[in-house]
C-alpha cells in the first residue's frame, strides 16, 4: 500500500505549486465521497524509490471551516476510516508570514498526526530580510522543518527525505485546550472513545457536519453540548488567542527581521497604484484592452494559415477522393465543422496565456480586491469575483468555485450571474461576427477597431452580471451577513513554463470538448441538409436541366443556385424556415436560426454550424472560406446582405446574454440541488438575450 501524504496549508502558500512539483503530470481530479468538492490526487516517488499518494486538500486558515471546501480538511484529518486520511501531513507555510500560517500548524499538530513542516518561499523571505532558524524551530515544535522554494525546485529532495523519516506525531504539545471546556471535553472523549483533547473539542464544535458519527453518537454529543452550556463562538475565540500567544513565544526566538527593511516593500508601492480607487480601474481597463487587441493582432497570421490549410484539405479531397455521399460528408460536414473550431485556437491560446500571466504575477488577486468595493454595492462580496473572472474561461468550474462563498444569498446570486460572463465558447462567435461587421482598421496605428469591439463585448457581460446581481439582491431575501478577507500575494515574475502549459492544456481542452460536439452536430446537420422529404430535390434538378445544358450560361453560378435551393428545401431548411418568424424581428434568417438551435448544446457550435451549412450551400466548386461565404450571403427575399452591422450587433448581444450551454445548466442543477434555479436562470437569460437583440436590431437597422 502506498504511503498517503496530505498537503495542508493556508491559501496562497504555494501548496498547489508544491503538489505540481512533486507529482508533475501524474495527477487526477475527482470528488470527495458524498460531496462535490474537488479532490486533487497525485503520485510521486521518494528518494528511496517508494511511491507515495499525495492529496492536495483545500486551502484553509484554520480547522474552523467557513465553506464546504474548508470543512473537508478537518473531516479528512479527523476520520481515520476516511479513504483520504493521511499517514503523514506536510503542512505548507509561507516563510515570509510565519505567525499567521502557524495557527493552522498548531491546530493540526494537536490532532496527533505525523507531520513535516515545509517552510515555502524562503527565497522571498530572505529578500524581505526575514531569517528563520529552521533547526531551532524544529527543536521547539518537535517536527522536521524543511526550508523549500517549490517554485524554484529548492529543498524538494530534503522534503522527500523528511517524509521518509516521519512516522510518529510530535511529542511536543502545542496548546492544552482542556481548560476551555474541561467537563464537556472529557464527556465527549469518553463517549467517542478518544484520548485526544483537541479532537474532542473540535467534535463539540463541528459534530453536526461530521459524517462518521452515528445518529446515536450525534444525539449524545448534542446533549453533552447543551448540558455543559458549550458556547462554540466564545471558545473558538479563546482558543485562537491562546494559540497566538503560545506561537509568539516560540517564533520570537527563531525569527529575526532585518532592521533595514523599508516600511513599504516593492509590492506595497505597486499596490498604492494598482489598487487605487481610480488609477487601479484605469490600469485594469488598459490591460484588458491590450489583451483583446493582442487577440486580434497576434492571431491573424496563424488563423490565416489554419484556414488556408483546411481549405487545401477540402479542395484536395474533392479533387482526389471519389465523388459521392461519404466524401461530401467527410469534407463538407466533418472537416468544415472542425475547421470552424481549429481556426480559433490561436486566439484561445493568447487569451489563456494572458490570464495565466495575470494570475501568476499576483495581479488577478488585486483585481479581486478592487472589485470587492463594487460587488458589495450590488449585494455580493469579493469572493464572487473569483468565479466571475473564472467565467472568462468556462462557467462550469467557476460555478463550482462559488462553494467557497459562505453566505447563501451571495453564493446563489454568484451562481445565477456567472454564466453572463463571456466565456471562451463565446469567443469564436464574437470573433467571427466582428470580422464580418467591423473593418480591420486601426486608430493612431495601434488601436485595433476589432480588438476594441471585442473588449466592449466582454465589458458588456461584466456590466450585465453586476446589474442582474443588483436586481437579485432585492429579490432574494436573506438575513446572513457577508464579509471578505483576502491575503494579497507578493508580485512575482510569471513562470513561463506554466504559461505555455496552460495555453496548451486550455487549447487542447477547447478542441477536444468542442470537437466532440461539433463533429456530432456537423454529421447531423450534413445529413439534414443533404436530404429532403418526398421528391423535392428531383424537382429542383428537373427545373435546371435545360439551364445546365446551355453552354452560354455560367455553370458555376447555376450549380450554386441549385445547391442553395436544395438547402432551403432540405430537412434543415424546413426546420429553419419554421422558426424564422420568431427570429426575423432580430434580423436573422433561417440559417442563423439553425445555428441558434445547435448552439444550445454548446455556444461554439454556432461556428461549426455556419461552416457546415455554408459548405453545403456553396457546392463542390466553391472553395471560399466560411467568413467569405457568410460576408457574401444575401437575403433571398430582400436581396440585401444577411450580415449587416445591425444583424451582427444583434447576434453578438444574443450570444452575450443567452444561456445556450447544457453543461452549465447541469452544473447549476447539481450545485443548487434542484431544477428551480436552473429554470429561472435559463428563462431570464433567454428573455434578456431576445429583448437586447430585438432592441439593438430595430434601432440600428
Amino acid at each position: 500500500m502506498n504511503l498517503r501524504i496530505a498537503l495542508v496549508g493556508n491559501p496562497n502558500t504555494g501548496k498547489s505549486t508544491l503538489f505540481n512539483r512533486l507529482t508533475g503530470l501524474n495527477q487526477k481530479i475527482g470528488n470527495f465521497p458524498g460531496i462535490t468538492v474537488d479532490k486533487k490526487l497525485g503520485y510521486a516517488k521518494l528518494n528511496n524509490g517508494k511511491q507515495i499518494e499525495l492529496i492536495d486538500l483545500p486551502g484553509t486558515y484554520s480547522l474552523y471551516p467557513k465553506s464546504a471546501d474548508e470543512g473537508i480538511v478537518f473531516q479528512v484529518l479527523a476520520d481515520h476510516k476516511n479513504s483520504s486520511h493521511p499517514d503523514v501531513v506536510v503542512l505548507v507555510v509561507d516563510a515570509s508570514n510565519l505567525k499567521r500560517n502557524m495557527l493552522l500548524y498548531s491546530q493540526v499538530a494537536d490532532l496527533g498526526i505525523p507531520m513535516v513542516l515545509a517552510l515555502n518561499m524562503v527565497d522571498l523571505s530572505d529578500k524581505q530580510g526575514v531569517k528563520i532558524d529552521a533547526n531551532a524551530l524544529a527543536t521547539k515544535l518537535g517536527v522536521q522543518v524543511i526550508p523549500i522554494s517549490a517554485r524554484n525546485n529548492v529543498g524538494i529532495h530534503l522534503l522527500k527525505q523528511a517524509i521518509e523519516n516521519t512516522s510518529i506525531a510530535t511529542q511536543v504539545k502545542e496548546v492544552d485546550v482542556n481548560f476551555l471546556a474541561p467537563d464537556a471535553i472529557n464527556a465527549v472523549k469518553k463517549r467517542i472513545n478518544s484520548d485526544n483533547d483537541y479532537f474532542a473539542l473540535q467534535v463539540l464544535h463541528q459534530h453536526e457536519h461530521l459524517k462518521f458519527f452515528t445518529e446515536s453518537e450525534q444525539a449524545d454529543i448534542e446533549q453533552i453540548e447543551k448540558s455543559h452550556h458549550f458556547e462554540s463562538s466564545k471558545i473558538q475565540a479563546a482558543e485562537t488567542i491562546a494559540r497566538y500567544k503560545h506561537l509568539s513565544g516560540i517564533l520570537s526566538s527563531v525569527v529575526t527581521e532585518n532592521e533595514q527593511i523599508q516600511k513599504f516593500s516593492f509590492s506595497d508601492k505597486l499596490d498604492t497604484v494598482l489598487t487605487h480607487k481610480i488609477w487601479g480601474f484605469a490600469i485594469f481597463l488598459l490591460i484588458l484592452f491590450i489583451v483583446f487587441n493582442a487577440i486580434f493582432a497576434w492571431s491573424s497570421y496563424p488563423m490565416a494559415w489554419i484556414e488556408s490549410g483546411f481549405g487545401w484539405i477540402t479542395e484536395t479531397g474533392h479533387n482526389y477522393l471519389p465523388a459521392g455521399m461519404l466524401t461530401d460528408l467527410l469534407l463538407d460536414g466533418v472537416i468544415a465543422g472542425l475547421g470552424g473550431i481549429f481556426v480559433f485556437i490561436p486566439q484561445i491560446a493568447i487569451l489563456f496565456a494572458f490570464i495565466s500571466i495575470l494570475e501568476d504575477t499576483g495581479y488577478m488577486a488585486r483585481v479581486t480586491f478592487m472589485m470587492d468595493k463594487v460587488m458589495s454595492k450590488v449585494g455580493l462580496n469579493g469572493k464572487s469575483v473569483v468565479p466571475m473572472i473564472g467565467g472568462l474561461a468556462c462557467a462550469v468550474p467557476s460555478i463550482m468555485a462559488a462553494r467557497n462563498i459562505e453566505n447563501w444569498k451571495d453564493r446563489m446570486i454568484t451562481i445565477m450571474v456567472t454564466p453572463l460572463i463571456s466565456c471562451s465558447a463565446r469567443l469564436p462567435v464574437y470573433i467571427l461576427l466582428i470580422s464580418l461587421i467591423i473593418p480591420s482598421k486601426t486608430i493612431f496605428g495601434i488601436i485595433s477597431l476589432q480588438g476594441l469591439a471585442l473588449m466592449i463585448m466582454y465589458l458588456i457581460s461584466f456590466v450585465a452580471a453586476i446589474v442582474v446581481a443588483w436586481v437579485m439582491k432585492i429579490i432574494i431575501k436573506s438575513k446572513e451577513k457577508s464579509y471578505f478577507i483576502m491575503e494579497l500575494p507578493v508580485y512575482r515574475m510569471p513562470r513561463w513554463k506554466n504559461v505555455f502549459y496552460t495555453m496548451f492544456e486550455k487549447s487542447k481542452t477547447f478542441v477536444f470538448e468542442a470537437g466532440k460536439v461539433i463533429i456530432a452536430i456537423s454529421i447531423i446537420l450534413w445529413v439534414m441538409a443533404s436530404f429532403a422529404p418526398g421528391n423535392r430535390f428531383e424537382k429542383i434538378d428537373a427545373k435546371y436541366v435545360s439551364t445546365l445544358s446551355d453552354t452560354t450560361k455560367n455553370l458555376t453560378h447555376t450549380k450554386t443556385l441549385i445547391a442553395s435551393e436544395k438547402l432551403e428545401n432540405s430537412y434543415v431548411g424546413i426546420l429553419g424556415h419554421a422558426i424564422e418568424p420568431a427570429i426575423r424581428p432580430l434580423g436573422y434568417d433561417w440559417k442563423i436560426g439553425i445555428g441558434l438551435i445547435t448552439s444550445f448544446a454548446a455556444r461554439e457550435a454556432f461556428v461549426g454550424t455556419m461552416a457546415t451549412i455554408y459548405s453545403v450551400d456553396g457546392g463542390e466548386g466553391d472553395q471560399a472560406t466560411i467568413s467569405q461565404r457568410m460576408k457574401a450571403s444575401v437575403n433571398s427575399k430582400t436581396g440585401l446582405p444577411v450580415y449587416t452591422f445591425a444583424t451582427g450587433i444583434s447576434l453578438m448581444l444574443f450570444y452575450a446574454f443567452a444561456m445556450q450551454c447544457m453543461s452549465t445548466v447541469a452544473v447549476v442543477y447539481r450545485e443548487t440541488k434542484g431544477w428551480k434555479w436552473p429554470v429561472i436562470q435559463l428563462t431570464y437569460m433567454t428573455a434578456m438575450a431576445y429583448i437586447a437583440a430585438l432592441i439593438a436590431y430595430q434601432l440600428l437597422k
